[in-house]
This record gives C-alpha cells, sequence and structure tokens, in this order.
C-alpha cells in the first residue's frame, strides 16, 4: 500500500489536476462554494486515472482509488491551508 500512494503522489498527471481543480474552485467560490467542488473534483481525480489506463498499477481498482482519494485529500488539504495562509497574511 506504501508503495501505491507514493506512486500516485508522484503522479505529474494528478498533480496537474488538483492544482487546476484548487485554481477552478477558488476562483468560483462565491457561485459553488469551496467544499461540494473540491470533494467531486477529488472523487473524480481518484477513479478517471485507474479507469483511464493512464495508471498500469496491478493492484485492485478499488484499492487504486481509496489510494488516490487518500492522495488527493492531503493535497487538498496542504493546498487549502497555503491558500489560507496566503489570503490571512495578504
Amino acid at each position: 500500500m506504501a508503495d501505491l500512494l507514493a506512486a500516485q503522489a508522484a503522479d505529474v498527471f494528478r498533480i496537474g489536476l488538483l492544482i487546476a481543480l484548487m485554481l477552478t474552485t477558488l476562483r468560483n467560490r462565491p457561485v459553488t462554494g469551496v467544499l461540494l467542488p473540491l470533494a467531486a473534483g477529488a472523487i473524480f481525480v481518484a477513479v478517471i486515472i485507474p479507469l483511464t489506463g493512464a495508471s498500469t498499477r496491478p493492484e485492485p481498482m478499488a484499492m487504486q482509488v481509496l489510494a488516490g482519494l487518500l492522495v488527493n485529500a492531503a493535497y487538498l488539504a496542504v493546498g487549502l491551508g497555503a491558500w489560507s495562509l496566503w489570503r490571512a497574511r495578504r
């Protein structure tokens, strides 16, 4: 499981999708809010990468999606924390 988490955490495609998700969510937050779009996007990214075959991992699909959700949650938590700090200092 640790190898799967490390592989997914280093996936450049995942990181790029999550950065775009964060930027889009923060831009649209007055209209759509923050939590629901981030949750839906994190689930989408966690599911779409194993389903499209972008990952050739031998683990079962459910384990890959679960690991993807954990990695996505960690990245989004760091992104929201950095954004909150930036807003507080501004």
